[in-house]
Parts: C-alpha cells; sequence; structure tokens
C-alpha cells in the first residue's frame, strides 16, 4: 500500500514533454477534450483506452489484440462451453483489501446490469449465472456456447472499480481539472507477480490527452507527442498531408460496420426498394479511391459471410449487375416515386466534420445524383436521414454485427423478427444450426433495408520510432501499459 502510494506521489511529480527514447510516451488520442474522461458504460475510444489501463477485468488483451490474465490469472471452460471457471490472482486492491470472488462476482454482476441498454449490454445476454465457487474461483455460466466470450470479458467497459479505483496495471495522476493525463505503471509485486528490482528504470510513464484530429497531428509534427491513436476515416486525410514518412501511418486492419443507418422512413426513403437504391448506386472502389487505402474492404451485407460456418449468400451482392445495370435499376425506381409522388427526392445525409468526411459526401453524392437523388449534407443527430456508423466490431460473430441493429437501441430502422432470431440463437448449442439461425436474422435485417453497407471501418495511428510495443490489430485498442514496457 505504502508503494503504490509513493508511485502516485512520483507521478503526480512528473514532467510532460516527448520522449526521445526516454522519458515519458507523449500520446494523443484523436477526440474532443474531455472525451478521455468519460465515465459509465458509454465510452469514446479515448475513455476505453484510459479505462483499459487502469481498471482491468477478469481477462484483457495484449498489444496484439491477444486474451490475456487481468485480475484471473487462469481459466478453464468446460467440454460443453458453457462454463467459463476463473481462478482470481493473489492480491489486494489498491485501495486495500484482498480480491476475493463474491467481491468481484459482484463487480461483474453490477457491470453486467449497467450495460442495460446497450450494444455491449446485448452481447453479454448469454451469460445466464455467475457464482463464487470459493474465495478465490468464479464461475461464469454461458445459455449457449460462445467461442468469443473471453475478447467479450476483456472489453474495457467490464473493467473493475473499487471504491473509485481500478485494478489496472496503471494507476493515473491529473492535476486539477487539466486536459491530460499521467499514467505509471505499478510495480509487479503490487498485482500479485514477482517482484523485480530494475522496475523504476525499465517503466516508463505515459502522458496522454485527448486532442482534435488536426491538432493531433500537428502535435506529432513538432515532436510533441510520439504517438497519436484514434484516427478514423473521417480524418484519415490529415495523417497523409503532413510532412511524414509512410512509416509512421500504421493501419489497422479493423473490421466491423462503416456505412449508413436509415434513420428515417419517411419520403423518399418510405420503401426498402428505394433505400436498396441508394446502395445499388455506389461504386464503392471509387469512394475509397481518393483516401489511398490500400487492402481496405467493401461490403454490400451487414454481416460479412466469411462469419458463418458456410457462407449463407455470395461475396457480392448484386454480383450478376454491373454497376451501370445496378444504377439503372435505382434511378427507375426513384422516377416512379418521384412521378407519382410529385416531389424531388432528397435525403439529408449525417456525416462528422473532417476531411476524410468531406471526399465521402462527395462520392456518395455523385452516385446518388446519377440516380436523380440530391443530398444534404447535416451533422449527426440533426435530422438527419441517413447517418454514418463507423464501429469497430469487439469480437468474431454474426450476432455482434445483428445486435448493433437491435431495435432497443433506438439507433434507426430496426427489424424485430431479427431480434427474436437473434434471442432464440442464444441457447442453441450446435454451431451450424446456431449459424443458420443467425442467417435468417440476417435476412431480415437486408429485407426491411435498415443500413447501407459501405466496408470495413478505418483505424490508423501515428507511430514514432521509439515507441514499444504497439501493434496494429483487428480490434482498434492499443493497450496502454505495454507502451511503459520495454520491448519483448
Amino acid at each position: 500500500m505504502r508503494l503504490w502510494l509513493a508511485l502516485l506521489c512520483l507521478a503526480l511529480l512528473g514532467s510532460c514533454g516527448p520522449s526521445n527514447g526516454g522519458g515519458p510516451v507523449g500520446i494523443a488520442v484523436i477526440g474532443t477534450s474531455d472525451s478521455l474522461f468519460q465515465q459509465g458504460v458509454r465510452l469514446s475510444p479515448a475513455a476505453q483506452h484510459l479505462r483499459a489501463a487502469t481498471a482491468e477485468g477478469l481477462v484483457t488483451l495484449d498489444a496484439g489484440g491477444q486474451v490475456v490474465p487481468a485480475l484471473a490469472e487462469r481459466w478453464i471452460v468446460t467440454d460443453d462451453g458453457l462454463s467459463y471457471i476463473f481462478r482470481l490472482r493473489d492480491g489486494n486492491w489498491p485501495g486495500g483489501g484482498e480480491i476475493t470472488a463474491p467481491e468481484v462476482r459482484s463487480l461483474l454482476r453490477g457491470s453486467i446490469a449497467r450495460l442495460r441498454g446497450t450494444s455491449l449490454g446485448i452481447d453479454l445476454d448469454k451469460i445466464s449465472d455467475i457464482r463464487a465457487m470459493t474465495g478465490r474461483v468464479i464461475e461464469v455460466r454461458l445459455s449457449g456456447p460462445m467461442p468469443d466470450f473471453l475478447r467479450l470479458l476483456a472489453q474495457p467497459e467490464l473493467g473493475f472499480v473499487k471504491s473509485g479505483r481500478g485494478g489496472g496495471p496503471m494507476v493515473m495522476s491529473r492535476k486539477d481539472k487539466a486536459g491530460a493525463a499521467r499514467l505509471s505503471a505499478l510495480p509487479p509485486e503490487t498485482r500479485g507477480l514477482p517482484a523485480r528490482e530494475d522496475w523504476e528504470a525499465i517503466a516508463r510513464p505515459l502522458q496522454i490527452e485527448a486532442l482534435p484530429a488536426k491538432k493531433a497531428v500537428e502535435a506529432f509534427s513538432r515532436g510533441d507527442v510520439d504517438l497519436v491513436l484514434g484516427g478514423t476515416i473521417a480524418d484519415f486525410p490529415l495523417a497523409e498531408a503532413g510532412p511524414l514518412s509512410r512509416g509512421t501511418i500504421q493501419v489497422d486492419p479493423a473490421f466491423g460496420l462503416l456505412g449508413l443507418v436509415v434513420r428515417s422512413d419517411r419520403g423518399v426513403l418510405a420503401d426498402p426498394a428505394r433505400r436498396e437504391a441508394l446502395s445499388m448506386a455506389i461504386d464503392r472502389g471509387a469512394l475509397i479511391q481518393p483516401f489511398g487505402l490500400g487492402g481496405w474492404q467493401a461490403s454490400t451485407w451487414i454481416v460479412p459471410p466469411g462469419l458463418y460456418v458456410e457462407p449463407p449468400y455470395p461475396a457480392e451482392r448484386w454480383q450478376d449487375m454491373s454497376l451501370e445495370q445496378r444504377r439503372q435499376t435505382a434511378a427507375a425506381r426513384i422516377r416512379a416515386w418521384s412521378a407519382g409522388s410529385g416531389r424531388e427526392a432528397k435525403v439529408r445525409l449525417g456525416l462528422p466534420a473532417g476531411p476524410g468526411s468531406d471526399l465521402l459526401y462527395r462520392e456518395l453524392a455523385r452516385a446518388w445524383g446519377a440516380i436523380g437523388v440530391t443530398v444534404q449534407r447535416v451533422a449527426p443527430g440533426r435530422n438527419a436521414d441517413l447517418e454514418l456508423r463507423d464501429t469497430v466490431a469487439r469480437y468474431f460473430s454474426p450476432r455482434w454485427y445483428l445486435n448493433q441493429f437491435n431495435c432497443a437501441l433506438g439507433a434507426g430502422l430496426c427489424s424485430p423478427e431479427a431480434d427474436a432470431l437473434v434471442r432464440r440463437s442464444l441457447t442453441e448449442r450446435d454451431l451450424a444450426a446456431r449459424h443458420k439461425i443467425l442467417a435468417e436474422a440476417h435476412a431480415a435485417l437486408m429485407k426491411r433495408e435498415v443500413y447501407i453497407p459501405l466496408g470495413a471501418p478505418v483505424r490508423w495511428s501515428l507511430v514514432r520510432g521509439s515507441v514499444s510495443n504497439y501493434l496494429a490489430n483487428q480490434w482498434g485498442l492499443h493497450p496502454l501499459f505495454p507502451l511503459s514496457q520495454p520491448t519483448t
């Protein structure tokens, strides 16, 4: 306990500035000035990074995105995949008190309760029971097998906080209401691990702040920070514009959703066939071409077919039609509606600010103009008919994609039939049968045309050569604790 307090005092006295291979590692996460310190269960990417460093759950993710021990030192999974049994590490909470199974059970139940009403809460619906088996052993039971369950438990929102302090590997210090924070790695012995005599020499503190994309890139170019995290397609051109070598730009091989949620079913969007027309008209290759992103995966489906045991539909929708044929079909549907209603076809498109959004708007307006639809750009949340959805998946499963459109979230058009099928899949133990149900749910969503898919989300970082243990990964999250450690 005294050692932990001494480390906190040292962190408060630490200095800021670029690391140049020694001293604090300067990190800017793209976001608003207050996004780093968000609380609750709906966290910005900046707050997710900070929460993961200071408040781990049973398991966590390493630099490469693999599941590794956290409060649980080891675990077993029963043969039927319905029971996960965790043995907790021998240690204390930062504020004092032994880490026990009954307390962890209570904290985990509380986290799940608070997550109700969020997509992550819906992802956790497979948890049927949580039990403390002994003082240091906890069991989590599922209603049906979920191969990626451990990855779900590793999400930052499931990090444990007791008496206002998290059980993570780093301690945060912040001067008053400053927009930046300093993170220092706790010595191994405070985390139930063997002590290291050279800990103070090898563990580098981190200086982290949230900045708008333009300011973050400028800070990197000046050498004020060593690492920029959280870049999206909306601001990707900023990374390309500065005097940076291409070696500093790292693009995650992320997967998830990048597309347009249908927020309104009025006017030209009242019929699913006309909503489909807008999707048919888009040349997804031309859409991404101005960004110069090699290897980007376009998509015309909500769920990538490769996530099923047997792909239930072809890789490309409308694969037997050329782009010209698709646009002819789409234009005919729009003309028929305009002639029948006597109205001009218009849609309000919600996009965040940024040069990447400007490029998306230009290409979408061009594609939809070719079929007779006028586009008005608005800010997200300003009564948009269509709004950009840019979300990285949390685990490999069709269920993650389907849960993003659950009617309970109120995020846009949805399908009660699809939700019912997803719920039915929760107790199905046979993988092939489960995927068949999820494929039916996907078909119900596609029939409603609730979403216009574009492709995979884009996540990028700027990484200086002095930064250790940064690895691009599929989840778009880059744990901060490994950045404080020497290269392994």
